[in-house]
C-alpha cells in the first residue's frame, strides 16, 4: 500500500512539474506575440529579444522599449558615432565584455542583444536599479552625466523618457 502510494505521488508531482513547463511555454509564446504585435516585428525578432533579456536578467519590456528606441528593430542599424545593431552598443563598450568581439560580430541580432543588455544589465547594477540613470549613462555615456552631475546640470536629455514612459518595472530581473 504504502509503495503504491508513493508511486502515485510521483507521478503527480511528475504530472505538475509537466503542467507548469507547459504554462511557462505559453506564457512565453503569449508575450512573444503580443510584443510582436504592439512592435509590428516578425516573432523570430521578438523571440530573440525576449529569451536574451530574460537570459542577460533584463525585463523583456524594456528590453524591447530599448530596442525599438535604439535602432527600430533593425539589426544592421548604424548610428554616426559608430553605435551598431539593435542595441546600438558601441565595439568599445562590448570589448569590455569580450576583448575578442568584432564590428561585424555585433550586426547578429543576438550577439548584439546579449552585449547590449549585458551593458544595460551592468549599469542597473552600478547605479543601484535607478532605471534612469542608467539608460542615460546607456545614451550617453558615463563621464557626460558623471561631468554634468558634478557641475550641477541636469544629464537627463530625453532619450530616458522615450524609452520609459509608462514603464513601471525594475529594469533587471532579481
Amino acid at each position: 500500500m504504502v509503495t503504491v502510494a508513493r508511486h502515485l505521488n510521483q507521478r503527480v508531482d511528475a504530472l505538475e512539474g509537466e503542467l507548469q513547463l507547459a504554462q511557462s511555454q505559453l506564457d512565453r509564446a503569449n508575450a512573444i506575440i503580443g510584443f510582436s504585435g504592439r512592435y509590428h516585428i516578425g516573432a523570430d525578432i521578438a523571440s530573440d529579444v525576449y529569451d536574451v533579456a530574460l537570459a542577460e536578467g533584463i525585463e523583456p519590456e524594456l528590453g524591447f522599449r530599448l530596442v525599438d528606441v535604439e535602432s527600430q528593430f533593425h539589426p544592421r542599424a548604424t548610428s554616426s558615432a559608430g553605435a551598431i545593431g539593435l542595441t546600438q552598443i558601441e565595439p568599445g563598450t562590448a570589448r569590455y565584455f569580450d576583448k575578442e568581439i568584432t564590428r561585424e560580430q555585433l550586426y547578429d541580432r543576438r550577439t548584439n542583444l546579449h552585449y547590449g543588455f549585458r551593458h544595460l544589465h551592468s549599469l542597473l547594477e552600478e547605479y543601484h536599479g535607478d532605471v534612469t540613470l542608467a539608460l542615460l549613462v546607456y545614451n550617453r555615456g558615463p563621464v557626460t552625466v558623471e561631468s554634468m552631475r558634478l557641475l550641477g546640470q541636469d544629464p537627463r536629455n530625453g532619450y530616458e523618457q522615450a524609452v520609459a514612459r509608462g514603464y513601471h518595472g525594475k529594469g533587471k530581473i532579481d
